[in-house]
């Protein structure tokens, strides 16, 4: 993935090195004196601003006025010409928010990416905030993929948010969240990101590794709650409504007593034809477990996707080599999970919620 544009010709245009209001083109290293270097990361002062534009109202030519003053004979024509568009040498108001980095901070990142081309965000932010400045993580330029929503959908989304806005914390901490996941044997589902120059893509340093066989994924189905993470289980072949009743049969009550949920737990899944189906219906009503009506095309309602992320970043970094070990470290990752991050995402429901809400019943942030 490239971070540059198509022009760039450093890592200075990854985070906006030598952003100001006099844009500089670089001389020579035989030709630029320290001082021009300096002029290339800061504003010229007004005073030495109003003595170039006098020079040149006297007759003085851009080169000359350049070799006398010192100033690039670039920067000589883009404060004329700023003088004759604007009538002014002063700093105009700009467009935007001013740079939260300073020039040596993002120097620093710059090294960093140069150092490790697959260091990551939030790697970049706490080296910036071990230099005392603090920044936020980007945006990765990627679309986010979200479920397509029907005006029926938004409509039931926005009744189900406000049916349960005001849910008591106990309600919450009640419910036993559930849902799937792919995780594949090399790393997040394949994808990896690196931070690189144009025309660098085949670099080793910008490459992973695949193979050819041995490969492959596993399906998980899991259970949490606001107690913690309950069970985890590999889902062989391919589901059905009789394994997922298998599934729930095995390891359903069985995580909500590990839990301690009590026998008033509710039940939440989303509307796959599986979880719907009669077999699936009969059983959670043979076995009283009260389901939460939940509506359709809303992973982003259930907080167990970030346990889901949690757990592919934790595993791909212990490297598992086959399928078997992979299922293995997936099991330990997920009970290492803390009880306080299952908290914290359980208490992010009814932000979910007011979320849907404000966005009239559409995709939301989470």
């Amino acid at each position: 993935m490239s971070l540059f544009g198509k022009n760039a010709t450093s890592f200075s245009h990854l985070i906006g090195l030598g952003h100001t209001p006099v844009y500089i083109r670089p001389y020579s290293s035989q030709c630029m004196s320290e001082q021009m270097r300096k002029m290339r990361i800061k504003e010229l002062p007004e005073k030495l601003r109003d003595r170039i534009v006098a020079r040149h109202r006297s007759g003085q030519g851009y080169k000359k006025i350049s070799a006398a003053l010192k100033v690039p004979k670039s920067t000589v024509a883009s404060i004329i010409l700023k003088w004759k568009t604007f009538g002014t040498t002063r700093t105009l108001p700009r467009a935007g928010h001013p740079a939260k980095l300073s020039y040596r901070g993002r120097r620093a990142l710059v090294r960093e990416v140069k150092k490790n081309p697959k260091i990551t965000v939030a790697e970049l932010q706490r080296c910036s905030r071990e230099m005392g400045e603090s920044c936020r993580k980007s945006t990765i330029t990627a679309a986010r993929r979200k479920p397509l929503l029907s005006a029926r959908h938004m409509k039931t989304r926005m009744e189900f948010a406000k049916k349960h806005l005001k849910d008591s914390k106990m309600v919450r901490n009640k419910i036993l969240w559930s849902d799937e996941t792919k995780i594949e044997l090399l790393g997040l589902n394949s994808k990896r990101y690196v931070w690189r120059k144009p025309g660098t893509a085949h670099h080793l340093s910008n490459t992973v590794p695949t193979v050819k066989h041995g490969g492959g994924s596993i399906m998980l189905w899991g259970y949490f709650s606001a107690a913690g993470t309950g069970r985890l289980v590999a889902i062989e072949g391919k589901m059905n409504a009789a394994k997922y009743r298998d599934i729930l049969d095995e390891n359903l009550l069985q995580s909500a007593q590990d839990l301690r949920l009590g026998r008033r737990f509710t039940f939440q899944q989303d509307n796959d034809p599986k979880h719907t189906a009669k077999i699936t219906k009969e059983w959670l009503h043979n076995n009283s477990v009260t389901v939460l009506e939940w509506p359709s095309q809303s992973p982003d309602l259930n907080p167990i996707e970030h346990l889901w992320r949690d757990l592919k970043m934790a595993v791909h970094q212990r490297l598992p080599s086959n399928l078997t070990e992979l299922e293995r470290i997936c099991k330990e990752e997920w009970q290492r999970i803390p009880k306080s991050r299952c908290e914290k995402l359980v208490a992010s429901f009814p932000k979910r919620l007011m979320a849907v809400l404000d966005q009239k019943g559409a995709s939301t942030k989470y």
